[in-house]
């Protein structure tokens, strides 16, 4: 089956429509998670950092010039990849550009953006969800970002992550998946390294992403805030970060941080993107964390020097995560085929599985229980790689 997820409504007269159901207002803290009876199992897949602007959509135009049609260059991106990317109920990717025609950039070195019909790149890959929780989704600005809510609305693409105030971008997407309702939430956070113009944030009258600039103990306040609006809601909330140094393989402390507080909270899972290359992956509590994807569709870069990538597949019930694998992937093939990732065996397959190996190896967080499959674990399906099972939500 396809991504799938529920479309745009219109649920507040107030004027602020969202393309996704209203969350409650935020209350306090959660309570450590409690163990729900099982329920159906749903299936998610998700892929790291999506920009189909920049040098896809140069691509793009060079092949219509070519004669090569429209809608073959929007399935182009994900087309080598999209069977397993939607073999599940639902696939999630981090969307890294505004779509917008609009010429007001914010001063930065690197500005994304991506015409609004490039969304049918998204559609044609079966995306069902997007977080927009990062540091281009405000490249060109406020319009900019409307200009990319009204596209994602009219494509019945839900998000999360951003919106046209702070109340709109904490709000969760919930999407019904598999007979179980998922809360997603976003966030951008870099520490004390974040050099992003301030406004990329929202605030209560003014459009933008969710997050905090620099301060570790309010983004947490706000994180377990979010959680615990979401619970009330949903069966499961999945928090989806976009942190850490870019090119770094290794989380940053207020990574660790942020995701087990997340666990505590009562998130089923981390999610997580930004350094464009593969992090660490743990299970915390029996909950997983992966603390990057990398880059998947991402035209921010011709030839990027690390290819390495994942599709990561897992197994949620009510109970949380149950197991999971990853399709070890290369992010292109250029310049024959740019911007198109592709899945790879053999010696390549094992490059990826052996960053993992490495980038997961620190002592003291449970990883031990997370990779061990890494090196005995077959190829299955398409070259999919297993990592454990586990709906255990005790402690460490």
């Amino acid at each position: 089956p396809t991504g799938t997820g529920q479309g745009p409504t219109r649920d507040d007269p107030g004027g602020s429509d969202t393309g996704h159901p209203t969350a409650q207002a935020p209350g306090p803290s959660a309570e450590p998670p409690a163990t729900l009876a099982p329920g159906r199992p749903v299936t998610l897949v998700v892929g790291g950092d999506v920009t189909v602007g920049h040098h896809y959509q140069t691509y793009f135009d060079e092949q219509v010039g070519k004669g090569r049609s429209r809608d073959e260059m929007f399935a182009y991106g994900f087309r080598e990849v999209k069977p397993f990317a939607t073999s599940g109920d639902l696939f999630v990717v981090n969307l890294e550009c505004p779509y917008t025609d609009s010429e007001e950039k914010l001063p930065k070195n690197f500005n994304f953006r991506a015409r609004p019909e490039l969304v049918n790149v998204l559609t044609a890959g079966g995306v069902g969800v997007v977080s927009l929780a990062n540091n281009h989704m405000m490249d060109y600005g406020a319009q900019g970002l409307l200009d990319t809510l009204t596209t994602l609305e009219a494509a019945r693409i839900p998000f999360f992550g951003a919106g046209r105030n702070l109340a709109e971008a904490r709000r969760p997407a919930i999407v019904t998946a598999g007979g179980l309702r998922i809360a997603f939430l976003g966030y951008f956070f870099l520490g004390t390294r974040n050099i992003e113009p301030p406004q990329v944030y929202a605030t209560e009258t003014t459009p933008g992403v969710a997050g905090h600039f620099s301060d570790v103990e309010e983004m947490e306040r706000m994180l377990r805030e979010d959680i615990t609006a979401a619970k009330a809601q949903a069966d499961l909330v999945l928090p989806f970060f976009h942190w850490g140094i870019e090119g770094n393989t290794t989380p940053e402390p207020y990574q660790v941080r942020l995701a087990h507080a997340a666990i505590d909270a009562g998130a089923a899972g981390v999610l997580g993107s930004h350094p464009h290359v593969l992090q660490s992956m743990e299970l915390y509590r029996g909950a997983p964390v992966l603390y990057s994807l990398g880059n998947f569709v991402f035209g921010g870069n011709w030839n990027p020097r690390d290819k390495r990538s994942v599709l990561w597949r897992a197994r949620f019930s009510t109970a949380g995560y149950l197991s999971s694998d990853v399709l070890p992937l290369r992010t292109d093939r250029y310049p024959e085929f740019p911007v198109q990732p592709v899945p790879v065996t053999g010696a390549e397959a094992e490059g990826v599985m052996t960053l993992l190996r490495t980038a997961s190896q620190e002592p003291g967080r449970g990883l031990e229980r997370m990779l061990p499959a890494l090196e005995q674990g077959e190829p299955g399906e398409a070259g999919a790689r297993p990592l454990p099972s586990s709906n255990v939500r005790g402690g460490e």
